[in-house]
């Protein structure tokens, strides 16, 4: 090859192509992957689940539509959760006769038996499911525990709280209150 030659070789358009390629499929996977990190919140439809209850009855979330539904994320291990699950149990007893659930879903990982010494020891009567695994935690996109959902009687969220709340507060449950007298609002009103 002389010099002339040499210097003519340009860009391979074969390699343009690939790397084209490359990048094309790399954007496409980010784009498909964004809605996976976009958090559940206010005003978005709740997704139904099936988990197994304490005595290992599949329960979902769908049974409760028309109800208001307090969905929350807890744990036996969990400080915050231990503080707040009495008012929980105040807040389900002040509402009984209600169409009005709540629904907590235990992340713990070991068997169902701590959690029902966990139920006992608080008096728990309201709804609890097990989340062995952590799918619907995934699912929802919780951050911590206790993180909770209240769902207007259309299966959308009206409100998310992270943390810990006294429920026996007006303040806190305000937004259940309103649901309860004038239904569900439109889902974007919910957005703050």
């Amino acid at each position: 090859m002389n010099e002339k030659q040499e210097g003519k070789k340009g860009v391979n358009p074969v390699a343009i192509i690939i790397v084209a390629i490359s990048v094309a499929v790399v954007l496409i996977a980010v784009f498909a992957k964004k809605s996976s990190f976009e958090l559940v919140l206010a005003g978005t439809q709740a997704i139904d689940f099936e988990l197994p209850d304490l005595d290992g009855k599949t329960r979902s979330l769908g049974e409760f539509k028309g109800k208001v539904v307090f969905l929350n994320f807890w744990a036996t291990w969990c400080k915050p959760c231990e503080e707040e699950m009495p008012s929980m149990q105040q807040l389900h007893a002040a509402f009984q006769g209600k169409p009005f659930e709540i629904v907590a879903v235990s992340i713990d990982k070991d068997g169902a038996e701590a959690i029902r010494e966990f139920v006992k020891k608080y008096g728990v009567t309201f709804t609890v499911l097990h989340d062995r695994k952590g799918r619907i935690k995934e699912l929802y996109k919780t951050t911590g525990v206790p993180e909770t959902f209240i769902i207007d009687q259309n299966g959308v969220i009206a409100e998310k709280v992270w943390g810990p709340r006294d429920w026996t507060k007006m303040s806190s449950v305000s937004t259940i209150i309103e649901l309860l007298k004038n239904g569900p609002k439109d889902p974007a009103s919910y957005r703050k």
